[in-house]
């Protein structure tokens, strides 16, 4: 019987969406796909939050449905204390099974944290789980590219050896934003082809489509493009 949470869910069902949804993640079953858009699982989320009902929901891990792992993500996102946003999402994490779920985590505690965060990430990097690799390596991404920058990251992230796409894609992304926000530390993992075939072209193509690198850029490292 499903419980009063997944009869919420699919109280707001839209199978368009679903369909739409669907396309987008070829490794979900669609089977497990309700179809609820993001702004009504986020008015959900904040409906709970703080509630009985969302603590024992927490708790039932694994879920059945896509959409009650993005609730679940969600009701993360919104803790507010470090270390136990930290353990639940080591709990949570070898549950996630695809792309969107994984890129929505962004816990408002992290921002405070950043010395024991970087520490945390380059953990989750180091998992055989391709979602916690992917968790860690976004991460670096939206904390550590900015005023908490190390050249080290850079490192961490072209050390990973996953071979999964989605791994690889984060990877190409982290370094397409290197690009745009530390080009002097990022460019030599291009020229001196430290990165795989498939990230070195993947991420020139994603850093060339951005508007943030200007046109002598963009033609230099199109240069480098390997065959």
């Amino acid at each position: 019987m499903d419980t009063p949470i997944v009869q919420r869910l699919f109280s707001l069902q839209d199978l368009t969406y679903q369909r739409f949804q669907c396309r987008l993640m070829p490794t979900v079953n669609p089977d497990v796909v309700i179809g609820v858009r993001m702004p009504e699982l986020r008015r959900l989320a904040k409906q709970l939050r703080g509630t009985p009902e969302a603590e024992h929901f927490l708790r039932q891990l694994p879920h059945t449905y896509y959409e009650e792992n993005n609730l679940h993500g969600l009701l993360l996102c919104e803790c507010k204390e470090y270390e136990e946003t930290v353990d639940a999402l080591n709990h949570f994490l070898p549950y996630v099974d695809n792309w969107a779920t994984c890129d929505l985590l962004s816990p408002k505690a992290f921002a405070k944290h950043p010395e024991a965060l970087s520490r945390q990430a380059w953990t989750w990097m180091q998992s055989n789980h391709t979602y916690t690799v992917r968790f860690g390596l976004g991460v670096l991404l939206r904390f550590y590219l900015d005023s908490y920058f190390s050249p080290e990251y850079l490192d961490w992230a072209a050390e990973v050896r996953a071979e999964d796409y989605y791994v690889q894609m984060m990877v190409a992304w982290y370094f397409a934003e290197g690009l745009v926000k530390q080009w002097d530390a990022a460019l030599p993992y291009l020229t001196q082809h430290r990165l795989s075939p498939w990230i070195h072209n993947k991420t020139i193509q994603k850093a060339t489509e951005s508007f943030r690198i200007d046109p002598e850029q963009k033609a230099f490292l199109r240069s480098l493009r390997v065959k």
